[in-house]
């Protein structure tokens, strides 16, 4: 990597349900809690090649009254037991009635985890599978890239620059995005 390269990536973000574990809806049930198949060796070979890795999670089930800010934790913490461990965690209990700055597409908990990681955003990747993710990235100046999946809207992946079948081409194009 020669000093022309604009910036490395140091860190990739995901999106927690539907990218790196299986939707459950407003799921406060750390039993249910179900990887996506690839998940787990994706995030070690980052973890291996020196690259930070987070978590940057809508959770406005918190916000309705569907799940505890507690519930959220203990499922966080058995993805962090599946998966982990990440290097940081960002959670927007906020409904989108709220208009806070951290609900994706929002960038604000992508700033915060930038920041966390002592990174600038242009070096930092957010893993997604609906148009938020992406938004949120591109809205912070670092790079989105979409997973779909079925409950993905068809003019989601119309609009995102990066599209990848799975978690692990995922972050192959990251790789390769000069």
């Amino acid at each position: 990597m020669g000093s022309s390269e604009m910036s490395k990536l140091r860190a990739v973000l995901f999106d927690r349900d539907g990218t790196l574990v299986i939707d459950v809806p407003y799921n406060g049930d750390p039993g249910k809690v179900r990887p996506v198949a690839g998940a787990k060796a994706v995030l070690d070979g980052l973890r291996a090649d020196g690259i930070a890795t987070g978590v940057i999670s809508n959770q406005s089930g918190i916000a309705r009254g569907l799940i505890t800010a507690d519930d959220v934790e203990k499922v966080n913490a058995r993805v962090e037991e599946l998966l982990g461990p990440f290097d940081v965690w960002e959670v927007c209990p906020h409904a989108e009635q709220d208009g806070c700055s951290c609900r994706k597409p929002a960038p604000g908990m992508v700033h915060s985890a930038c920041r966390k990681l002592g990174i600038h955003e242009s070096e930092a990747a957010l893993i997604g599978d609906i148009g938020a993710d992406v938004g949120a990235a591109e809205a912070a100046g670092a790079t989105g890239v979409l997973v779909p999946t079925p409950v993905t809207r068809a003019e989601e992946v119309a609009a995102a620059r990066l599209v990848a079948s799975d978690l692990a081409s995922a972050v192959s194009l990251l790789q390769e995005t000069p």
